[in-house]
């Protein structure tokens, strides 16, 4: 067979995740999932070096051995290589699986987000421990089916959302929980993006390709356009075909408290405030509203998201001094804490004289990506697994969007994924359609 239809038959033996995947003759569905030994060394493989996938790069090579690095960018290649010098460069995620299938023990993926669900399920149903950062999926379908691979597959996951890991964050959202503000009525959570563009039109200009830029491997299971400065290599974030907007951006970060101590799931309706849209990046600006209902005994609550310079009224933000450009508020019937940091390491709770901060027991993280690692050695999840808590938290998070793209109040049918009320072209945001081989060799 030649190298294209070699490819494509072996993107439909991925797509059978129940089925295993055969590489070099053996079957990894016997033993999804193995975990690594704690004398035994970790072999990564990292998908995007640049940017984020930095920094991800390198705890991979500080709690193991990076033997394979992937980016459509070859200047990220070529630096990347100056650090992990054994490791085989790829362009394209599905050429290293292919390839180094049978030396890989785990994946990171650090790209544009409608590349992480791609690359990851294939990683996963090939019994790959994953790493995925934020959000961790495109879609909200994408999200569930992630969150069913891992555990289907039995791997061990992590998205990329560190705050999760700090001490501060967990025992206020410990205390919360515990009950220090009492009943909770309402939410709000802000941010400073974007800080790239958005509510411009789609460039009608061709530009060339640069030399170093794998254009057809950043497009991956989008709809096809011809390359722009405006997508690649930062302002995808703005772009409804590779980005998920600000929303995406942060609120995996900056509403994680929030999430962790009100268990803020399934949604039952999202509305949106905006200038509207083109169906081509995302408006300048946005204030969203989730509606959720009571929850293991918690209260139905309201949680209200800003952007683009959109901010909770003063009469709400009164005791908090010098208001942050990103932040999270919460308020109960004892009072309020604000948490003026994206990652929930500082809260200030008022009035003081109203709050009695109980005492509660969090278990101390060792790092968040050594959180993973642990877990890949056959230890406890790390806490932002895909299954209990990242997958349900970017499924929550991406909601939103159905509401910003419909501009009018979207009921939500969560057990079944389905959008009620809004307009009748919501289903694609649910779900997104792929191309050419993405829509033939995945089953997401």
């Amino acid at each position: 067979m030649n190298r294209s239809t070699n490819r494509r038959q072996f993107l439909k033996n991925a797509a059978l995740g129940g089925a295993g995947v055969w590489i070099a003759g053996r079957t990894l569905a016997d033993s999804p999932g193995t975990p690594t030994s704690a004398n035994e060394e970790v072999h990564f493989a990292c998908v995007g070096v640049g940017g984020k996938g930095r920094s991800d790069s390198a705890d991979a090579g500080r709690h193991g051995k990076v033997v394979a690095i992937c980016d459509i960018d070859e200047r990220n290649l070529e630096k990347a290589s100056g650090r992990f010098k054994e490791a085989k460069r790829f362009f394209d995620f599905r050429d290293m699986f292919h390839q180094m299938g049978d030396r890989i023990d785990a994946v990171t993926v650090s790209t544009p987000d409608h590349i992480h669900a791609v690359a990851a399920v294939m990683g996963m149903k090939m019994g790959k421990h994953c790493l995925t950062q934020k959000p961790l999926a495109h879609s909200i379908y994408e999200a569930r089916t992630m969150a069913q691979v891992a555990r289907e597959m039995n791997v061990a996951t992590q998205m990329g959302n560190q705050g999760t890991a700090n001490s501060n964050m967990r025992r206020s959202a410990a205390q919360i929980k515990a009950g220090a503000l009492g009943t909770v009525s309402d939410v709000h959570c802000w941010t400073n993006r974007p800080v790239w563009p958005q509510g411009i039109e789609r460039p009608k200009e061709t530009l060339p390709v640069p030399r170093h830029v794998h254009w057809d491997g950043f497009i991956g299971p989008a709809p096809f356009r011809p390359y722009h400065p405006f997508y690649q290599p930062f302002k995808w974030r703005g772009w409804w075909d590779f980005g998920t907007g600000a929303l995406g951006d942060m609120a995996c970060h900056t509403l994680n408290l929030a999430f962790m101590a009100l268990d803020l799931i399934d949604p039952v309706a999202v509305s949106a405030t905006t200038p509207g849209h083109n169906g081509e990046t995302f408006p300048g600006r946005t204030v969203i509203r989730y509606e959720f209902p009571e929850r293991n005994g918690r209260a139905p609550l309201i949680l209200t998201w800003y952007d683009g310079g959109e901010r909770p009224s003063a009469e709400l933000l009164e005791g908090v001094k010098n208001v942050s450009d990103s932040g999270l508020l919460i308020v109960g019937e004892k009072g309020k804490m604000y948490s003026a940091d994206d990652y929930g390491a500082q809260s200030v709770w008022l009035p003081e004289s109203n709050i009695d901060l109980p005492e509660v027991e969090i278990q101390k993280s060792p790092g968040h990506f050594t959180e993973w690692v642990e877990a890949i050695r056959g230890g406890e999840p790390a806490v932002s697994n895909f299954v209990d808590y990242s997958g349900p938290l970017t499924e929550t998070v991406l909601l939103g969007n159905l509401a910003v793209w419909s501009g009018e109040r979207v009921e939500w049918d969560a057990k079944n994924m389905k959008p009620q009320g809004g307009s009748e072209d919501l289903k694609k945001i649910v779900r997104r359609e792929y191309r050419n081989d993405y829509r033939e060799g995945y089953s997401l």
